[in-house]
């Protein structure tokens, strides 16, 4: 109980005077020493070196007062803690050694590990994977190829985009996308390519569950009360169930064999230490 009397003590002495903007903007104008924590000071060049260039003075002060709070309650709290801990409780040479061991490690890993790291994947080893594990692959959400179209209800432009944006020409879609460019606010194809189904829903404000059951002949139209149209064209779906198409997910398996990769290179270099170690008389179990 007396650790919290304490601390909010001197919280509520130190904190509130800190936070007043005027005092704030006075310490910024006119003085080195824009704060104090006992026999700890904050001077305006710390300020400096962590308030952005160019903010207007309101923005500077409030950021400054933040800043110093922070800077304020930490050292509030650790000087709290010398106080109250023991002397066992404030030892934390342990943890640092530990602490200092990982980051050495880690660091090393890292070194190690980009020198020696393969990131190249070819086609046939994505393909492998992907053929070796389907079942990691099955789609929980249909995925779409699509042609999004947003633009204006009264547009001149609508009809002629709407339609070409269903057609199967490639010269079609490509004149749509010329004519959309002037006349429309935004026309997507996402390249042809395979897109969750979540991604055209969130264009219509809907759920993609939603957006399914307005469908109707491969078309989704939405009119709102603003005299904005938005219509997608869905030119081929893959329903929950089935494997996701291999060009769909080639980005994750590239990543994953890289991961595994990794993941070797760090488990022989464990070894292969250990193995040194031993061979040269450093590491001697008895």
């Amino acid at each position: 109980m007396r650790r919290i009397v304490n601390i909010t003590a001197i919280l509520v002495i130190v904190l509130p005077a800190l936070s007043s903007c005027r005092a704030i903007s006075n310490f910024l104008r006119s003085e080195e020493v824009v704060a104090e924590v006992g026999h700890t000071r904050l001077y305006r060049s710390d300020l400096d070196a962590v308030i952005p260039q160019g903010l207007s003075a309101e923005d500077s002060t409030r950021l400054a007062a933040q800043y110093i709070n922070s800077w304020a309650s930490d050292l509030v709290y650790v000087t709290i803690a010398e106080q109250q801990l023991s002397k066992a409780e404030k030892d934390v040479a342990r943890e640092l050694e530990d602490y200092r061991k990982s980051l050495l490690k880690y660091r090393y890993e890292q070194l190690y590990v980009n020198e020696r790291l393969d990131t190249a994947v070819s086609d046939e080893k994505v393909e492998e994977y992907y053929n070796a594990h389907l079942d990691k692959f099955v789609l929980r959400r249909p995925l779409l190829k699509a042609r999004y179209l947003c633009i204006h209800t009264d547009s001149p432009s609508l009809d002629k985009i709407s339609r070409m944006m269903g057609s199967s020409k490639v010269e079609d879609i490509v004149e749509a996308d010329s004519l959309a460019f002037s006349s429309a606010m935004e026309f997507s194809t996402w390249g042809e390519g395979w897109i969750d189904v979540t991604v055209l829903a969130g264009k219509f404000d809907m759920s993609y569950d939603a957006l399914m059951s307005s469908m109707r002949n491969r078309w989704v139209r939405q009119d709102d009360t603003l005299g904005i149209t938005d219509i997608a064209f869905v030119s081929e779906i893959m329903m929950p169930g089935e494997p996701a198409p291999v060009d769909y997910v080639s980005d994750n398996i590239r990543d994953i064999i890289i991961s595994a990769r990794k993941q070797a290179l760090v488990t022989s270099l464990e070894q292969d230490l250990l193995k040194d170690a031993r061979e040269n008389g450093q590491f001697v179990i008895y």
